[in-house]
């Protein structure tokens, strides 16, 4: 039996603490959209490996931590602390993630957070 898309997206946010961006990019079709909902969206998954590649270079460890996950059909809601680690600092950020799956890819992947405190806390733009 496939993984449900609910499995797929949990799937996907305990893959993050293992570090694997190959491992990211194998949950996502080829004409996904990754959107920061602060930042303009990133198309496509080579653009999305890329914002990916990005961020792990920019951190020592991401951990996706999530509080609780509902599904509607093909749409994934989580709520979520994502952990950020680098240069001995830290940063647990609370997250509200929608993602859309379809034949067992994820299609649409949006994070709605406070950007201000990623700001004040990395000093990192996004985008």
């Amino acid at each position: 039996m496939p993984a449900s898309p609910q499995e797929i997206v949990t799937r996907f946010c305990e893959a993050w603490g293992r570090g694997d961006i190959e491992g990211l990019m194998s949950f996502f079709a080829a004409d996904a959209v990754y959107h920061n909902i602060p930042v303009p969206p990133v198309k496509g998954a080579k653009a999305i490996r890329e914002a990916f590649l990005g961020f792990a270079k920019l951190m020592d460890s991401i951990v996706l931590e999530n509080l609780n996950v509902a599904a509607n059909g093909n749409v994934v809601f989580t709520e979520r602390i994502d952990h950020f680690r680098w240069k001995g600092k830290s940063l647990a950020l609370p997250v509200a993630g929608v993602f859309e799956v379809r034949d067992g890819k994820i299609t649409a992947h949006r994070d709605y957070f406070d950007y201000s405190t990623w700001l004040n806390a990395t000093g990192i733009p996004l985008g």
